[in-house]
């Protein structure tokens, strides 16, 4: 089932996980899924290794068993900044011969090693290119606090739809922790005529190494409420988990409220986490589920 029809039933809550490691244990990825199975998300999306990495391999056998073990539909990641349209295609048509209608399709972070290689500069390249060729359902990325090279809010909202242009038909969220930031985005989102579904992507922040992680490579602003919550809680593991906890299901119950389209929550691979936020939250899925 393509995803973007998901959201004409209800508020959409899904998950994403990340492959293991090439040299890691391959059975504790499907530890995880038996332990995430019984939240029955309407998706699960898996991550993939940039430039056509090893994980990619992963990436498609997960997302295929996804499916077939826990009859819950996948979305495989796809980032092609290194990849020649060649390797696109070779990764696509697996793909479509696993049974995976659904592509989150990513530029992918830039480095060294990949600079100047591949045919596609952006992600609207590769948007285009599978829409061309194939009949996935596509999903893009967005970002409330506006991408880090966007010259400003408007040049990221002009890119936002060119991609929604060129064949998204689903957007999820970068990661935020200031709910009106994304308010703020999905008025300008929607006044550019972005009429494409948008979920918003929740990350629980559980420890402090994740926290400087995150400002680093997405430049998420931290906001004053949480930075009192992490200088109360920083020296103690696990009163900072389930302080992190309880600021994700503050920000998904007033998403909620809201009436968001859905909620993606990044798992981190830690069930625990994503049980606790489920269970705070299913009842209000539930509710605006009757609404609607």
């Amino acid at each position: 089932m393509k995803t973007a029809e998901l959201f004409e039933q209800k508020p959409v809550f899904s998950l994403e996980v990340f492959p293991p490691k090439p040299d890691s244990d391959e059975s504790v990825i499907y530890s995880t899924l038996e332990a995430l199975s019984d939240i029955h998300p309407d998706f699960i999306s898996v991550t993939y290794g940039a430039g056509g990495g090893n994980n990619g391999c992963k990436t498609i056998q997960i997302a295929s068993d996804i499916q077939e073990r826990y009859g819950v539909e996948s979305v495989a990641h796809l980032p092609c900044i290194g990849l020649s349209r060649e390797q696109a295609c070779e990764i696509l048509d697996r793909m479509q011969a696993h049974g995976i209608e659904n592509i989150l399709a990513l530029r992918g972070d830039r480095s060294d090693a990949l600079r100047g290689t591949g045919d596609f500069a952006h992600a609207s390249d590769l948007i285009s290119f599978i829409r061309q060729r194939y009949d996935f359902n596509i999903i893009a990325a967005c970002y409330p606090e506006v991408h880090p090279e966007s010259t400003s809010a408007y040049d990221d909202i002009n890119w936002l739809k060119y991609k929604v242009d060129c064949g998204a038909d689903h957007l999820i969220t970068q990661l935020f922790l200031d709910n009106e930031y994304f308010y703020d985005f999905y008025d300008r989102a929607s006044a550019a005529g972005i009429d494409v579904p948008v979920e918003a992507g929740i990350m629980p922040v559980t420890n402090k190494r994740q926290i400087e992680r995150m400002v680093k490579l997405c430049g998420v602003e931290l906001p004053k409420k949480f930075v009192r919550v992490l200088e109360k809680y920083e020296h103690n593991a696990t009163a900072l988990r389930d302080a992190g906890i309880a600021y994700a299901i503050d920000q998904i119950t007033d998403l909620i409220a809201d009436g968001v389209d859905g909620i993606h929550l990044y798992t981190m691979n830690d069930p625990y986490v994503a049980h606790r936020i489920y269970e705070a939250v299913e009842s209000l899925i539930s509710v605006s589920a009757y609404a609607v």
